[in-house]
């Protein structure tokens, strides 16, 4: 199939080395090969571009910075034992990471290998004779802006590089932001819009445009009192979002989970995605990070369970509670939750077949429950099937004290425990896993019509246009028909808008990028109260620094670290 290309790289085409701030690699010779076609040689070659997308957007790395960075997300030192990880994740929500941060470390050698394998793409695909070479060079140049995006968001540099065997230019600011408009705009003709949306389209290109317009005030300025965001970018923002929608490629989905289901490739929502089928695999662990350990989504797998990760901090609860008041938000939202799991009233007790069994959706709030394991047996009632009620915190050698998720979360003995924290299951637990982590085949969204709707309305918002931005917003809540019925808004403003791009996009990996730019990332909230702007960015690793030292001056670590 064609929207399809196997992540395998043919031995003795290509040799990478890992030298991830010189970006170089050693090409070796293609007529040396033998027995490869000149299709095998070129899919060969564009297959590792895209190779290292699963491990960048990993929950210990991209989404770490994203998300756990934020008001978003908190992970607490579980229980005096687990994701204690040296403090890391209590610094990375606090602001005080450091230059040797592994999440950080981690997430820019992903980052910086794939820019290194995009150059190398384009320079062996010149001579390729094979008909998708072009196609596959534009698709290439284009993944190589995306990287550098992605590295001028998290650390406000980028490499500049076209031929393998030449060092990269570090580029900062305004010349970053022109370089990357440039490149992609010249492959923007070359791509189509039927591969996606694991590979790059031409929707996906206006997608990242419109990104990099509606940032560009933040990444000419990373450390200014407030942004100034220019009409023009905005207007492009409005072109580049309007091409997408006025297509008809793409369709908000009425249910809103399964945009994140296990089977979602096809979800017409989605425009560009990190590729996760179980043919190519794919796997991530979006799922089971924030479950309890006590939640075992599978009734085939006694050893799929949760791992007491992140919760939602209570200010963004409480964002949910502010907006809907006096009505649950569980009620008035059809994204906040799906309730999957129904026990009898009295008894707390229900029986679900293996086939049919689900667990609960959304943000998770109090008493859980689900699959009961004892001695490593699932329990089940006299009619065979799986017996459902409480689940107690007995993978915690606490089987007496029930799984009850609070509101109240923080770093405290007490607010770190096993068990606090409202939990996130927004990405389906896939059916194929047998220990929980792994094996999560739903692709995860890098760009998908939802934000492009609320990247618009924003852009016109900044216009004045605030009638046209209440528009593109309801189109959004109103669209989620299928498990509720969104309420439509009567207005709209900047603080509305960043509210509501919270909750249709939480747990997506936007959260810090929407903070910086809405000025909300130097605010206080749940054990962080740190207000340097130059946390905008995250420090260069050492390692990268310390590999560059045969270059003076080369690459120089970020202010304040």
């Amino acid at each position: 199939m064609k929207n399809k290309i196997i992540l395998l790289l043919a031995t003795g085409v290509l040799t990478l080395t890992q030298s991830c701030t010189k970006l170089k690699e050693t090409i070796l010779d293609e007529s040396s090969v033998t027995g490869l076609t000149e299709k095998q040689i070129a899919d060969g070659t564009i297959a590792p571009v895209y190779a290292q997308l699963p491990n960048i957007f990993l929950h210990t790395n991209l989404f770490a910075l994203q998300e756990i960075s934020t008001d978003e997300a908190i992970l607490p030192y579980r229980g005096g034992t687990d994701w204690g990880d040296n403090g890391i994740y209590l610094s990375l929500h606090r602001h005080q990471t450091t230059s040797t941060d592994p999440n950080v470390r981690n997430t820019w050698n992903f980052i910086t290998q794939s820019l290194s394998r995009a150059v190398s793409a384009v320079s062996s695909l010149q001579s390729s004779k094979d008909p998708n070479a072009k196609l596959y060079i534009a698709e290439a140049r284009g993944m190589y802006a995306f990287y550098n995006l992605l590295a001028l968001d998290l650390w406000g540099v980028i490499f500049v590089k076209e031929d393998p065997g030449q060092v990269s230019k570090i580029v900062r600011g305004t010349e970053a932001v022109e370089y990357l408009k440039k490149v992609l705009l010249e492959v923007e003709p070359q791509l189509d819009n039927t591969t996606g949306p694991g590979r790059l389209t031409k929707a996906a290109v206006w997608g990242l445009l419109a990104k990099l317009h509606l940032n560009a005030a933040v990444y000419n300025d990373r450390y200014a009192a407030s942004f100034t965001f220019k009409p023009e970018d905005m207007d492009k923002v409005v072109e580049y979002t309007g091409k997408i929608i006025s297509s008809n490629v793409y369709a908000l989905s009425p249910d809103y989970w399964a945009i994140f289901n296990d089977n979602n490739h096809d979800n017409k929502e989605h425009i560009f995605a990190v590729d996760q089928r179980a043919d190519l695999n794919g796997h991530n662990r979006m799922a089971y990070f924030s479950l309890s350990g006590d939640q075992f989504p599978l009734p085939a797998y006694t050893g799929a369970n949760g791992t007491d990760g992140p919760a939602i901090t209570p200010d963004f609860y409480r964002s949910w509670v502010n907006a809907y008041t006096p009505t649950d938000p569980a009620q008035a939202d059809p994204r906040f939750y799906k309730k999957n799991v129904v026990v009898d009233p009295v008894t707390q007790e229900a029986c679900y077949d293996a086939a049919s069994y689900r667990i609960d959706r959304g943000i998770l709030r109090g008493q859980q429950y689900g699959l009961q394991r004892v001695n490593g047996v699932f329990l089940k009632c006299p009619d065979g099937k799986f017996k459902v009620g409480k689940i107690y915190n007995v993978t915690r050698s606490r089987p007496t004290t029930p799984v009850v998720h609070t509101e109240q979360v923080d770093f405290t003995t007490a607010g770190s425990d096993y068990s606090t924290g409202f939990r996130v299951e927004k990405y389906e637990f896939s059916q194929k896993s047998v220990s929980g982590r792994n094996f999560g085949e739903a692709d995860i969204s890098i760009i998908r019509l939802a934000d492009v709707y609320l990247m618009r309305a924003e852009a016109k918002l900044r216009k004045g246009d605030a009638a046209g931005a209440l528009t593109d917003v309801n189109a959004v809540r109103t669209s989620r028909s299928a498990t509720g019925v969104g309420r439509s808004l009567s207005s709209i403003d900047l603080d509305g808008l960043f509210r509501e791009r919270g909750f249709e996009l939480y747990w997506e990996m936007h959260r810090r990028t929407d903070m910086v730019r809405f000025g909300k990332y130097e605010g206080v909230w749940t054990e962080k109260n740190d207000a340097d702007k130059n946390k905008r960015v995250f420090p260069i690793p050492q390692t990268a620094i310390d590999g560059a030292s045969n270059l003076p001056g080369y690459l120089k670590q970020n202010p304040g670290y």
